[in-house]
C-alpha cells in the first residue's frame, strides 16, 4: 500500500458491504485490518463518531458481553493497530482515534464521507423531494440510499449493537423503496413499482403502507383482484399474529379497488 495519498482528496469509508477505506489512490480493505475485531472496532468508531465511546461499552461489544479478564491491554493494543492502519490514508492516528477520559472516538477529516450516514441523508433528501412532488430527485436520492442499504452489514457477526445497525440499514431501505415505490406509481410504472412494494412488505410483513403501496401498484396495472388478495392476506396476518385488523387507511385503499374507483 502506498504511504502517502493525495492530500486535497476526501476520504470515503464504506461500512457495509466490504469494509474499506479510500482516500485518491490508496484503498485500506478489510485485510489490512488487525483481523476479525479490527474490523469490528473500526466499524463501531466509525458508525458511532459522533460520540465518545467508553472502553468497557467498545469491549462489550467486541467481545459480545463477555470480554476476557486482560481486555484493557488488549483493547489498547487493538486501537495502537488501528490507528497504524489509519496512517496509511494519511491520517495522524493518535489524532483520528482520540482517547481521553477512559473513551475512544474517532476523529476524521471534515471532508469525510461515510457511507452510513450518505444513506440517512439520501433517505431525508428523497422523501422530501416526494413531498415536494419532485419525483426526479425523489427516485435518484432513494436509489442511492437503497444502494447503500441493501448490503450486509458485518457478516458473520452478531450482538445487540450489530443488530440494532442492521436494523437500522433495513429501515433506511425500506423507506427508500416505498419512496422509489411512490414515484413509479406517479410515472404509471406500475410493474416496478409492484416489485419494490413486494420487496418491502417481505423485509416488514406488518408495514402497512407497503400493502397499501402494493395493492394501487397491482390495482393501477389492471389487475385489482389481486390487489384485494393483497388485503385478504394481510388482514388474516395481522388478525392471526397480532389480534388487529387493518388500519383505517389500509381499508380505504381496498374500498376505493373494490368500487373501482
Amino acid at each position: 500500500m502506498a504511504k502517502t495519498p493525495v492530500a486535497e482528496e476526501p476520504l470515503r469509508v464504506y461500512l457495509a458491504g466490504a469494509i474499506c477505506l479510500e482516500r485518491g489512490t490508496v484503498l485500506v480493505t478489510e485485510e489490512h485490518l488487525p483481523g476479525r475485531q479490527g474490523r469490528l472496532a473500526f466499524a463501531f468508531l466509525a458508525a458511532e463518531r459522533e460520540r465518545a465511546l467508553a472502553r468497557e461499552e467498545i469491549a462489550d461489544v467486541l467481545w459480545n458481553g463477555a470480554p476476557p479478564r486482560a481486555w484493557d491491554s488488549a483493547l489498547r493494543a487493538l486501537m495502537s493497530k488501528l490507528r497504524g492502519t489509519l496512517g496509511v490514508v494519511g491520517l495522524d492516528g493518535s489524532t483520528a482515534i482520540a482517547h481521553a477520559f477512559g473513551c475512544y472516538q474517532l476523529r476524521l477529516p471534515a471532508d469525510a464521507w461515510v457511507d452510513l450516514e450518505a444513506a440517512a441523508d439520501a433517505i431525508h433528501r428523497a422523501e422530501t423531494a416526494l413531498r415536494d412532488a419532485d419525483l426526479v430527485q425523489a427516485n435518484g436520492w432513494a436509489l442511492a440510499a437503497n444502494a447503500i442499504a441493501r448490503r450486509p452489514f458485518l457478516p458473520g457477526e452478531d450482538g445487540p449493537w450489530v443488530g440494532s445497525r442492521r436494523a437500522h440499514l433495513r429501515n433506511l431501505r425500506v423507506r427508500a423503496l416505498e419512496c422509489r415505490a411512490h414515484v413509479l406509481i406517479e410515472r404509471g410504472d406500475f410493474a416496478l413499482a409492484a416489485r419494490d412494494a413486494q420487496e418491502v412488505v417481505e423485509l416488514e410483513p406488518f408495514r402497512e403502507t407497503g400493502y397499501q403501496l402494493l395493492m394501487r401498484a397491482y390495482a393501477g396495472a389492471g389487475n385489482p383482484p389481486e390487489a384485494l388478495r393483497v388485503y385478504e392476506r394481510f388482514r388474516l396476518t395481522i388478525a392471526e399474529e397480532l389480534g388487529a385488523d387493518p388500519s383505517s387507511a389500509t381499508q380505504a385503499v381496498y374500498l376505493e379497488i373494490l368500487r373501482g374507483e
